[in-house]
């Protein structure tokens, strides 16, 4: 496929290039669901449960610089768009800098405060210390995580979506031989997952930094200072980019919050469900993330009339995907869960909660694809106010609402509306928002 999106079939380029990034998403899912997979039947209900809520607590942690990475996307492709390669040297040696420092600083923030953060989310008793032994050992490899979702965030923008696949595939094959190793070979049970998780990580990163390095050769790549309108602009893009991502993951951390409050049955069960649960909504991901990057370029290029039809393109390859996972996911809700965990309360748990969210699938799809098309456009501040109304003046109310309503049950019902109602404003905004005037670089670089 031809790294440029500005001329051609859009249906057709866009599922050329969102294949791979649904693969590549399906990958990284893979190296959560190995984890869990072998934790669970090695270690137990219990280990299992001090593993979803210490994963949860890493990405909260990680918001910020994954967020910061998302930022990447819209840049490199406004700028390759353009065809602006001066401005892709500049913007690369200085969005490399800048995440390198966050991810150190962040990593150590992580390192030291988990402890702390556990004991607000009224993580159980049984499970405190190894879930912050898993976390300690995670923030050693924040730079290895960070790094090479970059890298693969920076070849998306050019139009490659296969590389990057290959990077998390290593990742994930290795992460699959090191678990067993470090969990039962070496005895190090859910501190092992952590170590094998991060050797992998560390591996594929390595693996990335050195195929970027040989494509760079090409193009009379140098390392330099960044300038103050590169900075300028990274940070009007990549804070509130940042800043969305931790109010999607502190919702989603309130709400485990309140998951917590009903046992450790319920916790493991919400943990599987939420594993299947992010598995099926990889499409409506990946196709976001497609159309963030085909909108991107063709913005930089002026091409106005086709990030409209990418849009449409884009609605309607959702509502056929979402509804067809939706109904694959209510028919096998069961027998999925049960290959994580055989408790019969935790079960039924899960099954109930993945049966009822399924009916809000193309929802939340539909979020993904008009924001994708926003944020190509550089509007990361209007991103994060839909987000904070989606998370925080909607899901977590409705959750907390419906669970003194419905029990448990609840949990589900509040998440599933707030999709429904938060699509409202995303179709909202797209259509009458500003958007469209958005200048994204503020000088020549």
């Amino acid at each position: 496929m031809k790294n440029e999106f500005t001329e051609g079939s859009v249906p057709r380029t866009l599922f050329r290039f969102s294949f791979p990034i649904l693969l590549t998403n399906l990958a990284q899912a893979s190296m959560l669901l190995i984890n869990g997979l072998w934790v669970g039947n090695l270690l137990g209900s219990a280990a299992f449960a001090a593993l979803t809520v210490g994963t949860t607590v890493m990405v909260v942690i990680l918001a910020f610089v994954l967020g910061m990475n998302n930022a990447t996307l819209t840049i490199f492709a406004q700028l390759k768009g353009a065809g602006e390669q001066a401005g892709i040297n500049a913007y690369l040696s200085a969005f490399s800098i800048i995440l390198a420092l966050l991810s150190l600083l962040i990593g150590m923030a992580g390192y030291f405060g988990s402890a702390h953060l556990l004991a607000l989310l009224n993580t159980p008793a049984p499970i405190m210390e190894a879930a912050h032994q898993y976390l300690q050992i995670n923030f050693i490899g924040t730079l290895f995580l960070a790094g090479y979702n970059f890298v693969g965030t920076l070849l998306r923008a050019f139009g490659d979506s296969k590389t990057p696949l290959y990077f998390v595939l290593l990742a994930t094959a290795l992460t699959a031989i090191l678990d067993p190793v470090f969990i039962a070979g070496f005895g190090l049970g859910l501190n092992g997952a952590a170590v094998a998780t991060v050797l992998a990580q560390a591996i594929a990163f390595l693996a990335s930094v050195v195929y970027l390095s040989r494509r760079l050769v090409h193009r009379s790549f140098r390392f330099q200072l960044p300038r103050k309108e590169e900075v300028a602009t990274i940070l009007k893009l990549g804070v509130p980019s940042g800043i969305q991502m931790i109010v999607i993951y502190a919702g989603m951390t309130a709400i485990l919050s309140l998951v917590n409050t009903f046992g450790d049955d319920v916790v493991a069960g919400f943990g599987v469900a939420q594993r299947l649960d992010n598995i099926v909504l990889l499409p409506a991901v990946a196709l976001g993330a497609a159309v963030n990057a085909m909108a991107a370029q063709n913005i930089g290029a002026a091409q106005w009339g086709r990030v409209a039809q990418i849009s449409r393109v884009g609605i309607a390859f959702n509502l056929a995907v979402m509804s067809a996972c939706a109904a694959m996911l209510f028919l096998l809700a069961e027998p999925l869960v049960r290959l994580f965990i055989q408790h019969e309360g935790s079960v039924a748990f899960g099954v109930s909660y993945l049966r009822t969210i399924a009916l809000f699938y193309p929802f939340i799809g539909l979020n993904f694809i008009l924001n994708g098309v926003v944020r190509g456009a550089g509007a990361m501040f209007q991103v994060l106010m839909l987000n904070i109304i989606s998370l925080w003046l909607l899901r977590v109310p409705l959750t907390f609402w419906m669970t003194s309503l419905y029990g448990e049950a609840g949990i589900a019902l509040g998440i599933g509306t707030s999709f429904l109602i938060s699509s409202g404003f995303s179709v909202a905004y797209y259509r009458w928002g500003r958007w469209r005037s958005r200048q994204l670089f503020t000088a020549a670089s």
